[in-house]
C-alpha cells in the first residue's frame, strides 16, 4: 500500500514539473519569408536568326516603245498579275531598351521564288499574238529602324528603311520558249510591324508583315541573242509575312525586387 501511494505522488510530482520546464524554454524564432523575385525580360543585346513565309507582288506592265513601232506616246498597258510563292532567309540586328521602349536596326536578306504572267493585252496589235509578260523575284534585301514597346517578354514594334529586290522579266509565246528578257536590282522603301514572343532566356519567335514600295522603272529587253525588242515600264509594289526564329546575345532578364 505504501509503495503504490508512493508512486501515485511520483507521477503527481512529475505533472506538476512539466509545465515549469516547457515555460523555461526559449521562445521559437520565426523566419520572415524570402521577397518576392519579378523575373523583367530585357531586349538588349545582338541578335541572329532565321526567316521563312511567303510573299506576294503586284506587277502592272506599260510598253513604251517596239523595235517594228519605235516610241509609244502615251505608253499602253499590257496588263497586270500577281508573283507569289515562297521564301525564306535570315537577319542579323541589334536592339536596346529604355524603360518599356525598345529601339533596334535590322539587315534582312532572303531567297525568294515569286512567280507571275499574264497575256500580254497588245498581243496581236503591237506585239506578237499569244504574247504573255512573266514576273520572278529571286531575292529581296531590307534595312530597316524599329521602334517597339515591350509588354516584359511581348515585344510589337514598327519597321522601315531601305528595300532591294532581284527581278527578272521575260515574255514567251509558250511557257518554256522567251521571246526576251531583262534582269534588274530595283531599290525602293520597306514599312512593317512585327510581334514577337521571348520563350527562353536568350531565344524568342514571332511573325512579321512588311510592305515593299518598289515604285515604277523602265527597262529595254532583249531577245537571247541580244537584239533589242521593247521596253516597258513596269510598277511593282510588294507584300510579305514570315515568321522568324531569333537568337539574342545580352542581359536576357533582370530580376526584380
Amino acid at each position: 500500500m505504501k509503495i503504490l501511494l508512493l508512486g501515485v505522488v511520483g507521477v503527481m510530482a512529475l505533472g506538476a514539473a512539466t509545465p515549469a520546464n516547457a515555460a523555461d524554454l526559449p521562445a521559437k524564432v520565426y523566419t520572415r519569408a524570402p521577397a518576392m523575385v519579378a523575373v523583367v525580360y530585357d531586349w538588349t543585346g545582338l541578335y541572329v536568326g532565321l526567316n521563312g513565309g511567303g510573299g506576294s507582288a503586284r506587277e502592272c506592265w506599260d510598253l513604251v516603245q517596239t523595235a517594228a513601232a519605235g516610241v509609244l506616246v502615251p505608253p499602253v498597258t499590257e496588263g497586270c498579275h500577281n508573283a507569289t510563292g515562297g521564301t525564306v532567309g535570315g537577319q542579323i540586328g541589334y536592339r536596346w531598351q529604355s524603360a518599356n521602349w525598345v529601339f533596334g536596326i535590322e539587315g534582312q536578306g532572303n531567297w525568294a521564288d515569286f512567280k507571275g504572267s499574264n497575256l500580254n493585252l497588245q498581243a496581236g496589235l503591237n506585239v506578237p499574238a499569244g504574247l504573255s509578260d512573266q514576273t520572278k523575284i529571286d531575292g529581296f534585301g531590307l534595312l530597316t529602324g524599329q521602334v517597339g514597346y515591350a509588354w516584359n517578354n511581348v515585344l510589337w514594334y514598327v519597321k522601315g528603311g531601305a528595300a532591294a529586290v532581284a527581278n527578272k522579266y521575260t515574255t514567251f509565246m509558250v511557257p518554256g520558249v522567251v521571246v526576251d528578257s531583262v534582269s534588274e536590282t530595283r531599290w525602293g522603301g520597306a514599312i512593317g510591324t512585327g510581334l514577337e514572343v521571348g520563350f527562353a532566356p536568350n531565344w524568342s519567335v514571332g511573325v512579321e508583315y512588311d510592305h515593299l514600295f518598289m515604285g515604277t522603272r523602265n527597262f529595254s529587253a532583249a531577245t537571247p541573242a541580244g537584239v533589242f525588242t521593247t521596253a516597258d515600264r513596269v510598277k511593282q509594289d510588294v507584300d510579305l509575312g514570315t515568321v522568324r526564329v531569333n537568337y539574342r546575345w545580352g542581359g536576357p532578364v533582370i530580376a526584380k525586387y
